[in-house]
């Protein structure tokens, strides 16, 4: 029954969708493409190969679905992955890392979450197993699977207690989910003892597959371009930043004392929708801005370097010095910040971080992040940084440690999905 009712809600608000999704294209043009993939109606073809599907919501999943596909590509020499996504910036990710796969990696988005759009897309291509990542739980997809045979793993899990009771107020609807996944791969035991409480039958824990991600090389290089343009400024990253971050940042920028000389901050929002926003909020306090993407001759006199790019974040860690994860000074949960330990990059932390809360309080811990109050403590603590080698070189050291000590996540994934995909 509560099922039943979660259709009905979704079948009387699909207009609603359908017009926030044409509103969301006026700033980001791909909110207004493949809307027949949404209905259940995908562009890529069926075929006879062995299809594993991964779920990768947007470009954080995306990227951390990199070392799971590849090393399924390689396993299943004769499948291809279809990639599923729900945003335009996770689908260009998914381009931009798997496009040289050609035919092996196909891309839709994934059908509203209805059972008949769902059983459209599951009888168009039949996948051997359905895969998703992190958080994604969609009950008509988890029961539609059921019905095709087709079995569910959440890999990568993580729930935060947030989530648990979030969850919880769903009751049923949530708990029959939960039962009809045979297998899910959790980040940490805390993850795991999350899930189980929700009544899933089978909860390993394999740690995070974003420790197992690999700079790619032509990311370093472009990293050692961006420093050279930046001319070996003492260069801040504010990466993956929020709305209403920006604000707290410039205006802590421009409050700090005594910046190192020639110090630039750079700041790479993480919605390219907001880019052009961020650009006036830089110029309404008076500061010079280059963006990333205009980019030629060298970021010159400019106070600010505007990270306006997809798909380079390896690239401006490359180039700083040290690193805020954004999403963390303000009550958003916090993004990533494996991937700059796994540069030896110093990393800095706000106190919001429920959504890494255990990753970053191990990194806390190991010395390789330090966490501050809010944005003057932060400025504070990135001056410091960026005057003292011998702090920042201890601090990347921790960092590289400890991102080394949890690799091997991707391995253990795939020995468990073994056993579903046969």
């Amino acid at each position: 029954m509560s099922r039943l009712l979660y259709s009905l809600a979704w079948y009387l608000a699909l207009p609603l969708v359908l017009a926030r999704l044409w509103w969301r294209g006026r700033k980001e043009p791909g909110y207004r493409a493949h809307w027949a993939e949404r209905l259940g109606f995908p562009d890529a073809a069926a075929s006879h190969r062995l299809t594993l599907w991964v779920h990768a919501v947007s470009v954080g999943e995306t990227r951390a679905a990199e070392p799971l596909v590849e090393m399924l590509l390689k396993e299943y020499p004769d499948s291809r992955i279809l990639l599923t996504h729900m945003t335009p910036t996770g689908r260009a990710t998914g381009k931009s890392l798997f496009g040289h796969h050609g035919e092996r990696v196909v891309q839709s988005y994934l059908p509203y979450d209805t059972g008949f759009m769902v059983g459209r897309f599951l009888k168009r291509f039949r996948p051997r197993v359905c895969i998703l990542m992190e958080t994604e739980v969609w009950p008509n997809l988890i029961a539609g699977c059921a019905r095709a045979n087709v079995p569910v793993a959440l890999v990568n899990a993580r729930l935060s207690e947030r989530s648990l009771r979030r969850g919880r107020k769903m009751g049923a609807l949530m708990l029959d989910a939960a039962h009809a996944i045979p297998l899910v791969a959790a980040q940490t035991e805390l993850d795991a003892e999350r899930i189980r409480s929700l009544g899933a039958p089978k909860v390993a824990v394999t740690g995070s597959i974003k420790f197992d991600v690999v700079p790619p090389a032509a990311a370093l290089e472009k990293g050692a371009w961006l420093r050279a343009q930046a001319a070996d400024r003492p260069t801040f990253l504010c990466a993956s930043t929020r709305e209403g971050e920006e604000a707290l940042i410039l205006d802590a920028w421009q409050r700090v004392d005594a910046k190192p000389p020639g110090a630039l901050l750079v700041i790479v929002p993480r919605h390219p929708q907001r880019f052009d926003e961020v650009e006036k909020l830089i110029t309404a306090r008076g500061l010079s801005v280059q963006r990333r993407s205009r980019l030629q001759t060298g970021v010159g006199s400019a106070d600010v370097l505007l990270g306006d790019s997809m798909g380079e974040m390896f690239a401006y860690y490359a180039a700083c010095d040290c690193a805020f994860i954004g999403g963390r000074l303000m009550p958003l949960g916090g993004q990533n910040l494996i991937e700059a330990c796994a540069l030896g990059k110093p990393v800095l932390v706000g106190e919001h971080t429920f959504n890494f809360a255990d990753a970053t309080e191990e990194a806390v811990t190991d010395g390789a992040a330090l966490r501050v109050s809010d944005a003057d403590a932060l400025m504070a603590a990135a001056v410091r940084l960026l005057e003292d080698e011998a702090a920042r070189s201890s601090m990347g050291a921790h960092a590289l440690a400890f991102a080394g000590r949890h690799r091997g996540a991707t391995l253990r994934t795939v020995e468990l999905l073994r056993q579903l995909i046969g």
